[in-house]
């Protein structure tokens, strides 16, 4: 008899749970009163589970019905949710978005563009992939179509790249530590002395990366708020975005040092979006990257963001 159990009957019991009574959800879904009883009667019986007590003047639900009640609204919603993804799929959209994300991108940016992309593309799922340095890889492997990344990738020629913004990179330490203490550029051969906290993927050994290296001693962390609660304690030294310390900076927590042959101001690394050439993203990729553009000029973007316009 479970067989025989429709997503009408389903809707049905959702609308009289929700209104209170079989009259008012007869009304939201258009129907009489008794279809609506009838409705619900011939439901209990396929179950074999009473769902509402009728025995005041409003039906009230049963243990069991407030039970099967969450189970009804799951099962209504991944229909809605398997027909809206049939007819994107119908129109072209893609089933997946994957996404391969440098940590340096700015999360709220990204947060709010994926916000935008639920509300326009339901029925697309997003997967992430988020990764210290290493995104590359899985746009090249075909892992996933998209990639956002930062200016020290090497990019191969079946890569396709879109410039998005451009963020700045302090380097900083905690104000206990003996580099804090320098009040001129820091020589190279000080630097070496101390150990340098870089965030680096262990599968990411391109050239520009390593060269960023400039210890003889470096601790690598894959994950970046490791490595901000490293430069907290004192551990050593290193560079990250200035959205991620801009408080840690004002607070005193952290300090900004100054390199020999460093600008003072900070690294500007330029983040892209990327992907190959011969697999272009469909419809719902290309409103993504053109969302992330649309954030970053917005009036909230992060004052310590610039955007870098398409070439």
């Amino acid at each position: 008899m479970l067989d025989g159990v429709s997503l009408d009957q389903l809707r049905t019991f959702i609308a009289a749970a929700d209104e209170g009574s079989f009259s008012a959800a007869g009304r939201r879904l258009k129907r009489a009163q008794s279809v609506v009883s009838q409705t619900l009667a011939n439901l209990e019986g396929q179950l074999g589970v009473k769902l509402f007590d009728r025995s005041a003047r409003f039906p009230v639900l049963t243990n069991q019905g407030r039970a099967l009640l969450a189970d009804a609204r799951a099962v209504a919603a991944n229909v809605d949710f398997f027909k809206a993804r049939a007819k994107s799929l119908a129109g072209g959209r893609e089933p997946e978005l994957s996404v391969a994300v440098d940590v340096m991108f700015p999360d709220a940016m990204f947060a709010r563009a994926v916000a935008a992309f639920q509300k326009e593309f339901p029925a697309t799922l997003m997967k992430f992939d988020v990764e210290s340095s290493a995104v590359v890889e899985p746009v090249f492997d075909g892992r996933c179509v998209l990639g956002l990344v930062g200016s020290w990738s090497r990019l191969p020629p079946n890569i396709a790249c879109e410039p998005l913004l451009t963020v700045s990179a302090l380097t900083i330490v905690s104000p206990r530590h003996l580099l804090a203490t320098y009040h001129a550029p820091i020589p190279a051969t000080v630097l070496a002395g101390h150990i340098q906290l870089i965030h680096m993927d262990p599968a990411d050994v391109s050239p520009s990366r390593v060269s960023t290296i400039q210890s003889a001693r470096f601790w690598r962390l894959s994950h970046l708020g490791a490595k901000l609660a490293f430069l907290r304690a004192g551990l050593g030294y290193g560079a990250l975005p200035l959205h991620v310390i801009e408080a840690d900076l004002a607070s005193g927590a952290l300090v900004q040092i100054t390199l020999e042959d460093a600008p003072s101001e900070g690294f500007l690394i330029a983040m892209s979006a990327i992907h190959r050439t011969d697999s272009p993203p469909g419809p719902a990729g290309r409103w993504f990257i053109e969302r992330l553009k649309q954030v970053v000029l917005g009036a909230d973007a992060h004052p310590n963001v610039r955007f870098t316009p398409s070439r």
